[in-house]
């Protein structure tokens, strides 16, 4: 499976170099299949390599998945803990 993250250009770094900001994670992106890709813009980031600009809209909805993807996988690794120290308690 691929997972594309959204991330929003904060500046251009050096030559197909970008700075990204993920949600508060700073990281150098290459931009070179996205070389119109400007600094406010959005992009769809997998394995450090921009692959395509995207709207702020399709972005945010992205990140909301994302979020909640991530909080039903705790929610369930957590309940597995739960049933293992019961099952340990018996």
């Amino acid at each position: 499976m691929c997972l594309g993250v959204p991330g929003r250009i904060l500046e251009r770094v050096d030559g197909d170099l970008a700075r990204v900001d993920f949600t508060g994670v700073r990281r150098n992106v290459n931009v070179a299949f996205t070389p119109d890709a400007e600094p406010g813009d959005w992009v769809l980031v997998h394995v450090g390599f921009a692959l395509a600009r995207i709207d702020e809209d399709e972005a945010q909805a992205t990140l909301a998945l994302l979020g909640e993807a991530i909080a039903a996988e705790l929610d369930a690794s957590i309940a597995s803990d739960n049933l293992s120290l019961a099952r340990k308690a018996q």
